[in-house]
């Protein structure tokens, strides 16, 4: 029988290794997997390189693990959003790597990472830093620049409901980069609100099958996440 629910959270972050690639889903705090963070502090994994739509805020989830060094680089769209002091001082002393990465761009380079897709064109960055070292090609009169897809050893996601074979749904705009982060990661961790039962939900509001799930971990309560 295939149930793919552990125990708790730190249980479901046990094999997570240094040096590790993963990807953090979440928009600020809607849909950040803060749980799975915390757990992965405790954890102890350390030189991490970081894929998340931002760096974190306050002193939790992300930026716990940042402010513990436990971060080597952040691959990010916003590393200077609201509340984000701890990345700011670590990068403002030089103890933190980034790679700045438009918003639709690192969606589109995950997206490609789980499409199996070698890599794409896009205007975005053009003519900017961003661009620096990369190819850049003409097609039609306008330039675009190559970007690679963006593979990763673990996601670390947050969902709304999730059945015992991985299938998930979100709530709202937690959605956000869930469902492209599990399809390019090779182990995909969800923590969830609600476990239902298989069967309890409606297949066509299934946003992330199972297949692409690795393990579940129900957080009824979470103390920190949005």
């Amino acid at each position: 029988m295939i149930d793919k629910f552990m125990d708790s959270v730190h249980e479901a972050v046990a094999d997570v290794f240094d040096g590790a690639t993963v990807l953090v889903g979440g928009f600020g705090g809607a849909g950040h997997p803060t749980e799975l963070l915390h757990a992965l502090l405790e954890q102890g994994a350390r030189d991490l390189t970081v894929v998340s739509n931002n760096a974190g805020n306050n002193e939790v989830g992300l930026a716990a693990l940042i402010k513990a060094e436990r971060v080597r680089k952040m691959i990010c769209s916003f590393p200077r959003a609201s509340h984000s002091y701890v990345f700011n001082q670590f990068y403002a002393e030089g103890r933190i790597e980034l790679e700045c990465v438009p918003q639709g761009t690192i969606a589109e380079r995950l997206h490609a990472a789980g499409a199996g897709v070698g890599g794409f064109y896009v205007r975005t960055s053009y003519g900017t830093d961003l661009a620096e070292g990369k190819e850049v090609r003409e097609i039609n009169g306008q330039h675009y620049v190559f970007e690679y897809p963006l593979h990763a050893d673990f996601a670390l996601v947050r969902a709304q409901k999730g059945d015992r074979w991985g299938n998930l749904v979100y709530n709202k705009t937690a959605r956000n980069f869930g469902p492209v982060m599990c399809q390019a990661a090779k182990t995909t961790i969800v923590q969830v609100r609600h476990k239902v039962a298989l069967g309890e939900l409606d297949p066509e509001a299934i946003v992330t099958p199972g297949i692409f799930v690795n393990r579940v971990v129900e957080v009824a309560d979470p103390k920190f996440s949005s």
